[in-house]
């Protein structure tokens, strides 16, 4: 039957192309409706395809694909101290998160101060002083510095007195001065500062992003704050900032330990003294905003794993996820998804009504062959593949001249305009796709009306 089949099919096509062949400028202004739909679609999803890539990144490194692990509650005699207050997160864990997430791209822990931070006769209060690792800057992709270059795993180590500033501290200590190499004191702690951020802006919150400072976790904690933000009442912490001078006079403190000192209880409880290292929050990048409830839930096995918490034990830690900026990348998308099917749908409906005209315009015109091949034995449906396979044969073509025109367009707008484009391997597939579908669908009526003529009347057609 296969072979019959494939009989028929080769008879069919070399009737059907010698009969588009006779009227070559109708052929071809038929199909250049489907043409220039097909372009228009190929053109649109890739430059939609790259305008979205573009959107992504930009609402990424706002930090949409972002989480914030934070430590738990801390409670004494039924009181509770507010979210945070736990010490249950560790360097450590942000290391084993980076490293055994899959979905997660990088992890920074993040120690936080609040002090005002002086250079020469100038002085400004942060809106964030963070320490942390080097990882830091990938998790908010912010690699990319305006100036000088960013600390390492070494300083880390080492907790050396080395910094970033961000564009608005950097403006408000040293105005349009270059802050590389400079020394700014912060808690009467001289720092050198080595890079200099590049301008993000207001965050969705409006808080700016630029006034920041950024240091080695270790220089911060054992340095600066000496004990973490989260064991002090912020109220408190916030007025002794403003009514405490930076001054010299505490520049070498003999009597200050760089560690924290265990108490009596724990002196004597523990026999060999250990510290315990903790940060005010972990910074985790996921992978892509996709994968983020996969990696809460990585992030989420791991940790209670480390901490050695039973099945029935509460989580001693927090997981924050950016849903609103999260929920505007979904909605930017939804609406660029649904502009271009609106466009290609407009498009090839066109098109489409196109092809039916010309096919029964056609049918009107060859009526005598069409009663001339009934007359020696052809059948209805016979006549009605023909005119299918006409109407896909040309729809095919279409698309195929499409798909070089939409391709030809969209890299001339990447190269003219200098606009994000996107190579988009579905979209030329679908076009395809679509291209025979449209053949089928407005070129069957035409081949249904050809096959119920009578061979009498057709005949007789003048």
């Amino acid at each position: 039957m296969r072979w019959l089949a494939t009989i028929f099919m080769y008879r069919t096509l070399r009737t059907a192309l010698p009969a588009l062949g006779r009227n070559r400028m109708r052929s071809a202004l038929t199909t250049l409706g489907i043409v220039i739909g097909i372009a228009a679609v190929i053109a649109m999803m890739e430059i939609g395809e790259g305008s979205s890539r573009g959107i992504q990144q930009s609402i990424a490194s706002m930090g949409a694909a972002n989480l914030m692990v934070q430590p738990g509650t801390a409670s004494s005699g039924g009181v509770s101290f507010g979210a945070g207050t736990a010490m249950t997160l560790t360097p450590d864990d942000a290391i084993v998160i980076g490293r055994d997430c899959p979905a997660v791209r990088a992890a920074a822990p993040i120690v936080r101060a609040r002090t005002q931070v002086v250079y020469g006769n100038r002085n400004w209060v942060p809106a964030f002083i963070y320490g942390s690792t080097p990882a830091f800057l990938d998790v908010r992709e912010w690699t990319d510095l305006a100036d000088g270059a960013p600390f390492t795993d070494q300083d880390v180590r080492n907790a050396s007195k080395v910094c970033l500033l961000g564009q608005t501290v950097a403006k408000q200590l040293l105005g349009g001065v270059s802050p590389i190499g400079k020394e700014v004191r912060i808690n009467n702690v001289s720092f050198r500062v080595i890079g200099l951020l590049s301008s993000k802006g207001a965050n969705m919150m409006g808080l700016d992003q630029d006034d920041i400072l950024l240091a080695p976790w270790t220089s911060i904690k054992y340095r600066v704050s000496r004990n973490s933000v989260t064991n002090v009442n912020q109220s408190a912490a916030s007025s002794a900032t403003t009514q405490t001078v930076n001054t010299l006079s505490g520049l070498y403190p003999g009597q200050t330990s760089l560690y924290s000192v265990p108490s009596a209880t724990q002196q004597a409880d523990t026999p060999s003294p250990a510290r315990f290292t903790n940060v005010d929050q972990i910074l985790v990048s996921g992978r892509s905003s996709e994968e983020v409830p996969q990696a809460i839930q990585q992030i989420t096995q791991i940790l209670r794993q480390r901490h050695r918490l039973h099945a029935d034990d509460s989580d001693d830690f927090n997981i924050r996820d950016m849903t609103e900026m999260t929920r505007a990348l979904s909605s930017t998308s939804a609406l660029m998804t649904n502009l271009l099917l609106a466009v290609a749908l407009i498009s090839l409906v066109v098109g489409g009504v196109g092809i039916m005209n010309i096919m029964l315009v056609s049918v009107t015109e060859r009526t005598r062959e069409i009663g001339l091949r009934m007359a020696v034995g052809a059948r209805a449906r016979d006549i009605l593949r023909q005119f299918l396979v006409e109407s896909v044969i040309l729809c095919v073509l279409g698309g195929g001249f499409g798909i070089l025109l939409g391709r030809g367009g969209s890299i001339l707008v990447r190269v003219l305009l200098h606009w994000p484009t996107e190579m988009s391997l579905g979209a030329m597939i679908a076009a395809v796709v679509v291209s025979i579908s449209v053949g089928v669908i407005f070129g069957y009526y035409p081949a249904w009306k050809a096959s119920l003529l009578d061979p009498i009347e057709a005949l007789r057609y003048e």
